[in-house]
């Protein structure tokens, strides 16, 4: 194994999970232990109807909550991601492209919406590989390959054509799923404001506490403590600097999955780099990649063009 520095605890790679809890969540506590301002007076409004606003709020927001829902279905479609890393992308990406980047922290909503909508759509886009290859998109969805392995139902291709009935019925679950969760949440929110009158102060070591809890209970294992630690110190100073954590975890989410497609296709290919824009379908989508890598240099030189 390479990279692994005579740690057997590198032989795995470095854990996507204890990662993504340190630059996520550590972070924002060393945010909080650092900042020498004084903590703001905590008020606790009371809390109204759950519905009221939501219609504006979807007028208000419709990109944000198209983006979220994008981003979450093709995240939830990448096996082993889950809604929790489609949910923490997508409020990372919301807190890149607003207008109002510094109320983010302070339950904005606009980050609110646009990471529920993509928390909401990773769950759907989980089955997406469950039902079409057999893999597992989540821990729900290897549940559920493991009842049809014992239904005598193998997931896959011939799935859809041999027993077209079962799709529609995972279609109707999900309906009515949605429909329930409606009045679930709704109630959920109506018990958890509580945690609002929590001084943060209280809050904030019972985070990090849970966060070590959570990191340490994924292996068994101190070094994934060490990892989510480190990522958390990492990513504090990435964000001080206005680096963005976002494109961190994608590379750690799609890293592995990259490498070994790329080694595949080179194997296919005798080495010949050409291959991969051999197919229009290929070439396409390598003129997209290139020209989403290439738009923020290009809309800065635009900005500049424009003020000079």
């Amino acid at each position: 194994p390479r990279f692994t520095f005579g740690n057997t605890e590198m032989t795995g790679g470095i854990g996507m999970i204890p990662m993504m809890i340190g630059m996520f969540a550590v972070s924002e506590v060393i945010r909080y232990a650092v900042d020498t301002l004084p903590p703001a007076e905590l008020v606790v409004d009371k809390v109204g109807s759950v519905l009221k606003g939501q219609w504006a709020l979807a007028k208000k927001y419709p990109v944000q909550i198209l983006r979220g829902s994008v981003l979450g279905t093709a995240v939830g479609a990448l096996p082993g991601a889950g809604a929790d890393i489609a949910a923490w992308m997508s409020y990372a990406m919301s807190k890149k492209f607003s207008k109002e980047p510094e109320k983010f922290g302070t339950g904005h909503v606009e980050g609110i919406v646009e990471s529920g909508s993509a928390n909401n759509s990773a769950l759907a886009g989980a089955w997406i590989p469950a039902l079409v290859f057999g893999i597992p998109g989540d821990s729900i969805t290897a549940i559920v390959i493991g009842v049809l392995y014992m239904k005598n139902l193998n997931p896959g291709p011939t799935l859809f054509t041999t027993n077209p009935q079962n799709i529609y019925a995972v279609f109707i679950l999900f309906i009515l799923a949605n429909l329930i969760m409606i009045p679930l949440g709704i109630l959920c929110i109506k018990v958890s404001k509580r945690i609002l009158r929590v001084p943060r102060n209280v809050l904030m070591p019972l985070i990090l506490l849970f966060c070590v809890v959570g990191a340490f209970a994924i292996n068994n294992s101190l070094f994934d403590v060490g990892v989510m630690l480190v990522a958390g110190i990492v990513a504090y100073v990435l964000e001080e600097n206005r680096f963005p954590i976002a494109p961190a975890i994608l590379g750690v989410v799609l890293g592995g999955m990259l490498e070994e497609n790329f080694i595949t296709s080179m194997i296919k290919s005798d080495g010949n780099l050409m291959g991969f824009v051999s197919r229009p379908i290929a070439a396409t989508l390598a003129v997209v990649s290139v020209l989403i890598w290439l738009a923020p240099l290009l809309r800065r030189m635009l900005l500049r063009s424009r003020s000079g």
